[in-house]
């Protein structure tokens, strides 16, 4: 599944591309996207990121926001040719944007969108104080709390593995019983990580291409995910690989407690 950096990379690709052009025309492939309400002739202002939801922002006030969920991709096509698993079509004067989604889990709507910001988004006003308000006294796992998108948006499994190892975490220990400075180690080395992963375009481990079809080269910098069997780049110990919440999680037993 996308994470924050994929779609990051996404929507800065995107905005270079298709900032400041008409939509000549919209097509739906998948009767399970049915509905959308028309944008044609609407001018596309901006692109944005909320977590892992890329908003097109348009002229009218609404904004075509698309949520790629586990396989979704979004590709610029300069013909008609069509992928397998296209679902949708977006076409402009030099080109198309498909939405190509082998599971058909992604979803596009057309809705109206305020501008406020996201505070639980990392990289564009985080409220620190609001969430250990809210959150640091949950008794749920480190790892589980950073990849719920009501505590904090845009993280999921493989940037939280970085996080924790990164910051000397155990992935196992129960939120309420990290300390403040502990958390604000986590969100200090979180910004770091995600930035890098932002940086190298994203995590290529399976399915993820970026717009123009072209893996990441964040995956080269992975220290712990999918790292088992391998020399902890921190203390030297073995990194770990177990079950964790239906999910494997990847860390070392010997520096992260």
């Amino acid at each position: 599944m996308p994470e924050l950096p994929e779609v990051e990379t996404l929507c800065r690709q995107l905005h270079a591309r298709v900032a400041g052009e008409k939509i000549l025309a919209t097509v739906v492939y998948d009767d399970k996207l049915a509905g959308l309400g028309s944008v044609r002739d609407c001018m596309i202002k901006a692109v944005r990121r909320s977590g892992k939801t890329i908003a097109l922002m348009l002229n009218d006030g609404r904004s075509i926001t698309i949520h790629l969920r586990m396989t979704g991709r979004l590709l610029w096509q300069q013909d008609r040719k069509r992928e397998a698993h296209t679902r949708w079509r977006m076409t402009l004067a030099d080109g198309n944007v498909d939405l190509v989604d082998p599971r058909r889990f992604a979803t596009v709507k057309v809705e109206t969108t305020g501008q406020e910001k996201d505070f639980k988004d990392l990289m564009t006003g985080f409220n620190e104080k609001t969430f250990l308000e809210k959150q640091s006294a949950r008794k749920v796992s480190v790892k589980i709390l950073l990849m719920d998108p009501k505590a904090i948006a845009g993280i999921g499994n493989i940037y939280a593995c970085e996080i924790l190892h990164r910051a000397g975490i155990s992935p196992f220990r129960q939120a309420a019983t990290l300390g403040e400075r502990e958390w604000r180690t986590v969100f200090r080395q979180a910004r770091c990580i995600l930035k890098k992963g932002i940086e190298k375009r994203g995590t290529s481990i399976s399915d993820w291409r970026d717009l123009y079809g072209c893996q990441g080269e964040n995956q080269n910098e992975l220290k712990a995910y999918r790292q088992e069997g391998k020399t902890c780049c921190v203390c030297g110990g073995v990194i770990a690989r177990v079950k964790q919440g239906g999910r494997s999680t990847f860390y070392c037993p010997q520096c992260q407690k």
